[in-house]
């Protein structure tokens, strides 16, 4: 009986489930790497994500707030310049079309309307595709951590299962006991990466269709204007 109970006093509790933390401690130096650039790569992926939540948010309240104004204002260049040096994507729109109107129309004559009307629609064509790729910007990064960050993972894998086999052969013993701690924590990058990419991934695809939604909006507003400036170009 004496001899039972000095032999589970001697047996190491057993952990009841994975610790990630003690993952981290017990892999190799190349593996922890690894496991810490993948971690910062999500801290900035959800940075990211936060961040350009709240900017899309304020860029179609703002776009909304100041079409609304434009549209019922009665003098446009007015409007423009109350309100044109605003951070507000429509009203940067708007400001290129007026630059190019008064640039083409001087002392109230046009010498080429339809000249005039194919700058206009370049001109903000332009600022519209300018303002989305300022949006975009960003999420290349989201982009590169969604297709690396798994690559990334399973390279400390390789590396971890690479050491699990150097202790079976340091220790000239193949029991599951010696291979199975390296495997698990070998594993646990390939966790991390996924832990990086599927966020990035999602983000960056529906990040991408709301930059795509305010481009088309963009543009709706830059065709409504444009149809404005010419039936006014007509009358001239």
């Amino acid at each position: 009986m004496t001899d039972l109970l000095l032999l589970a006093a001697a047996t190491p509790e057993l952990p009841g489930r994975l610790n990630p933390v003690q993952l981290f401690l017990d892999a190799d130096i190349v593996v922890q790497a690894v496991m810490i650039g993948l971690l910062l790569a999500s801290v900035w992926t959800w940075m990211i994500i936060v961040g350009f939540s709240m900017r899309m948010a304020s860029v179609r309240k703002r776009c909304a707030e100041y079409e609304e104004a434009f549209w019922e204002a009665e003098s446009f260049e007015a409007l423009m310049t109350q309100r044109g040096k605003k951070d507000i994507a429509s009203a940067r729109v708007a400001s290129a079309a007026m630059r190019e109107w008064k640039h083409s129309v001087k002392g109230g004559r046009v010498a080429d309307r339809d000249g005039l009307r194919q700058r206009l629609a370049a001109a903000m064509e332009s600022q519209v595709a300018t303002e989305a790729d300022d949006l975009s910007g960003r999420l290349n990064f989201l982009a590169t951590v969604g297709s690396v960050a798994p690559f990334v993972g399973l390279f400390g894998t390789v590396w971890g299962i690479m050491n699990s086999f150097f202790q079976i052969g340091q220790q000239q013993n193949s029991s599951l006991a010696v291979v199975a701690p390296g495997i698990s924590e070998a594993l646990f990058a390939t966790a991390i990466g996924l832990f990086a990419a599927i966020p990035a991934v999602i983000a960056y695809n529906r990040f991408g269709h709301a930059v795509n939604a305010i481009e088309a909006r963009l543009q709706r507003f830059a065709d409504r204007f444009h149809a404005s400036l010419s039936r006014e170009l007509e009358g001239m």
